[in-house]
């Protein structure tokens, strides 16, 4: 016998399965904006889910050092959130300032390129690319702590494409597209607090600064400006346009 929840209980999938193709879609891409925003905005639940933009930001260091024809060594990721990413080649040049500049900008661009997985309905695409590219980083991890961070996110996106209802998929893959957007964001404003109390002479802004002669605040505003646009591209996808 199958029994029902209750509509009571006030869960916020109850009724979906009353509602279009295209309402359910919308309601959430809107669930999946709030739970983002919450899973942001609350200390406790950040501290932990961060470690998932920290993975991301190392990666984007990653990737630009490979394409850019550096030697990478390997990736360290600590309990404290922060990541190292040490690569091999010239100590200046574009090379290593595409490098230094990826991290910050790489969240939110694949935000918006998971906003456009799922406008494109390839949900299942966006989760498989999303274990690739979350094993190529365990490749490189060369400490426990970032062992366990990569493996931990890697099942739980393996769990969702493995057992996950269309519903469920949908729905994380509108989480994660506006949590990498505005967890990247919130690391951006982190660090420019950190760096207006000189906490962080080592940023990746202050490291441009040294690379380029260019003020390491115009570099922290071009990351937020990265941030805000991918929001804005991501919204226009996943809202004004929601796919049916």
């Amino acid at each position: 016998m199958t029994t029902r929840l209750p509509t009571s209980l006030g869960l916020p999938f109850d009724g979906l399965d009353q509602l279009t193709g295209g309402q359910t879609q919308a309601t959430l891409v809107i669930l999946g904006g709030l739970v983002a925003l919450v899973v942001v905005g609350v200390h406790g639940t950040w501290r932990l889910a961060r470690n998932v933009v920290t993975i991301a930001h190392e990666g984007g260091h990653a990737l630009v050092a490979v394409c850019s024809g550096r030697t990478l060594t390997r990736i360290l990721l600590h309990s404290d959130t922060s990541g190292v990413t040490v690569s091999k080649g010239r100590r200046d040049g574009p090379g290593m300032v595409a490098t230094a500049a990826a991290g910050y900008a790489t969240p939110p661009l694949l935000g918006v390129g998971a906003a456009a997985l799922v406008a494109a309905d390839a949900i299942s695409a966006m989760l498989v690319i999303a274990v690739v590219l979350l094993l190529a980083t365990l490749i490189l991890i060369r400490n426990a702590y970032g062992v366990l961070s990569v493996a931990l996110t890697g099942a739980v996106f393996v769990v969702v494409a493995v057992y996950g209802s269309a519903n469920v998929q949908y729905g994380f893959a509108c989480f994660v597209t506006w949590f990498l957007i505005i967890g990247g964001l919130r690391t951006v404003l982190e660090v420019q607090r950190k760096r207006a109390r000189r906490r962080a002479p080592d940023s990746d802004a202050d490291q441009l600064e040294r690379l380029t002669g260019v003020p390491g605040g115009l570099w922290v505003a071009l990351f937020a400006l990265v941030g805000v646009f991918s929001l804005l591209g991501a919204g226009r996808l996943l809202v004004v346009w929601p796919p049916v």
